[in-house]
């Protein structure tokens, strides 16, 4: 038993990740929300014994609260605020984790308010955000990087690794038709460790993309000495910010390498597993 347990761990892990790479692209956003499986499958996740099932389903939920007309569906779906009370709740959680279930049960529960009540709620939020963190609330900053190579799903994957290993690196969003990877870090964190721990993968490089005083965008290459890159032994930090940074990309870029006929057939793999694992 305790074997068959430990083959079906990344099985729910690789689920969960993949409806949340899924989820952080705009144009899948409504098709998850309405798919039967996938909304059912993500709340039972919030209650899994795996600390990063939990956090990569409410990054999940967070990207897809990101879509108004998600909100008034998953706030109704059985079991949704009660869970997100209960991750919140939950003495084992970590403070992070708590943040992001914060963050998304206020979005979902201003819902249906008046603009009026919605900015008052994004107080709270703000409030909130710094007594789960304390004195570790560092203003986050948004660093956009141009990857070269950066041309499969392979390679992104190889990305997300080396990324996901620096601590201080809170999330990221991949524009794979732009060869781009939008990443939040702490402000106490040089962009420069980014570009080390993409040239460690030896087949992708990074160059930094700023804007000039004429608003034109640059590329601007790293300095080529290796910085020293804290890794990263716990779950990403989740940081508030005033803005979100993938707002602003949703705008800027029409499609975020997404493949519509890719989506459905993983949303299809997704639910598949979510049923043989959660409906007996």
């Amino acid at each position: 038993k305790m074997n068959s347990a430990m083959n079906e761990e990344p099985d729910a892990l690789s689920v969960v990740n993949q409806l949340r790479d899924l989820a952080a692209d705009p144009l899948n956003r409504r098709a998850i929300v309405q798919d039967q499986g996938c909304l059912p499958g993500l709340i039972l996740f919030l209650d899994h014994p795996n600390p990063p099932v939990v956090h990569s389903a409410l990054l999940a939920l967070r990207y897809l609260a990101e879509c108004r007309v998600n909100r008034e569906k998953m706030k109704s779906e059985l079991g949704m605020m009660l869970s997100l009370q209960n991750v919140i709740q939950k003495t084992t959680t970590p403070g992070e984790t708590k943040l992001l279930a914060s963050e998304v049960y206020d979005i979902l529960q201003s819902s249906n308010m008046s603009d009026m009540d919605n900015v008052n709620e994004m107080n709270y939020r703000r409030r909130k955000a710094q007594f789960f963190l304390g004195s570790t609330n560092k203003r986050a900053k948004t660093v956009v990087l141009h990857i070269d190579g950066l041309d499969d799903s392979s390679r992104r994957n190889l990305c997300e690794e080396a990324l996901l290993k620096i601590k201080g690196v809170i999330s990221f969003t991949f524009q794979m038709a732009v060869q781009r990877c939008v990443v939040r870090i702490r402000s106490d964190l040089k962009a420069e460790a980014l570009a080390t721990a993409i040239a460690s993968t030896k087949v992708m490089k990074a160059q930094q993309v700023v804007k000039s005083e004429s608003g034109e965008e640059m590329l601007v290459p790293f300095q080529d000495t290796p910085v020293e890159v804290e890794q990263n032994t716990d779950l990403p930090e989740y940081l508030p910010e005033d803005e979100s940074p993938t707002k602003e990309q949703d705008k800027a870029v029409s499609r975020v390498g997404s493949h519509p006929e890719g989506a459905a057939s993983w949303l299809s793999t997704a639910a598949n597993f979510l049923s043989r694992s959660f409906y007996w």
